[in-house]
């Protein structure tokens, strides 16, 4: 998650106290995905993910953002050990109440997994963003937390809306009536940018606190060179359509050819090089 704006109470053995946009939001994202992932996370992303990562019976897997842990009982599934990072305090409760005999919870920052108990560098044989990624900022300060703790030989798997198509609030679909086709927009893409998404205001005994989360828009390349910045070289990249289809609209036909051609999420893997 996104590191910013508030600062939230570090519980014991877990590193320093971390600025994080998401704790004031903790509710309101965690009515959104639920227990076990939203629909998104169960039809799409998740599926994705573990096509890329494979993991495999006792390698030990950090997912940096996790929040509520959804990721966890997948890991746990395939007899790999899980560990999860996320800024968020109360979405580490919730992970631990939910899903704390699958994995390890830690709440922290995910830049300086250094500070974190129990993590050392070289321990993990995958490290992955689910989801994650596009509300984390700096990008070089993240990924190369993901790099140290990655063994020779470790991979790193992220699942991201695609920046190319899916740019909040410079991307959409329009309707060409002339050739009866859906298209995709997009206003603008090669220029990074924070683009505001929720805001909140916590009530405190001093008064209020107000903010706002933010997602970082990043065009493609900045990833695949920050990666490589790291040593983390590309050797797998899915583009990945949503799974929902129009019916009985006059546009189904249409809507349904550009949501299988136009993709939603982006998927890749990168090999920390020895």
């Amino acid at each position: 998650m996104k590191i910013q704006k508030r600062r939230s109470a570090p519980q014991a053995g877990q590193g320093r106290a971390v600025v994080t946009s998401w704790e004031p939001l903790a509710e309101w994202y965690d009515g959104w995905v639920g227990n076990e992932g939203s629909h998104h996370h169960r039809q799409l992303a998740i599926p994705a993910l573990l096509d890329l990562l494979s993991p495999q019976p006792n390698e030990a897997i950090l997912d940096l953002g996790a929040g509520q842990g959804v990721l966890a009982p997948y890991i746990a599934k395939a007899h790999a050990q899980y560990t999860g990072v996320d800024a968020s305090a109360k979405l580490i409760q919730l992970a631990r109440q939910r899903h704390g005999n699958q994995g390890r919870f830690l709440a922290g920052d995910v830049r300086r997994l250094d500070t974190l108990p129990g993590l050392r560098a070289g321990a993990f044989a995958g490290v992955t963003f689910l989801l994650s990624l596009q509300d984390m900022d700096p990008l070089a300060h993240v990924l190369a937390a993901a790099a140290w703790a990655l063994a020779p030989g470790g991979r790193v798997v992220i699942v991201m809306t695609h920046p190319s198509f899916r740019v909040p609030r410079q991307s959409g679909w329009g309707w060409d009536p002339a050739r009866k086709l859906r298209y995709r927009r997009v206003d603008h893409y090669l220029t990074p940018v924070a683009v505001p998404l929720k805001s909140y205001q916590v009530n405190t005994q001093n008064g209020g606190i107000e903010g706002v989360s933010r997602s970082f828009h990043r065009p493609l390349h900045s990833y695949i060179n920050e990666l490589a910045a790291q040593g983390l070289w590309l050797n797998a990249l899915n583009e990945i359509p949503t799974y929902k289809r129009s019916r009985g609209k006059k546009q189904a036909e249409a809507e349904n050819r550009a949501n299988s051609e136009i993709p939603l999420l982006l998927a890749l893997r990168a090999v920390k090089m020895g």
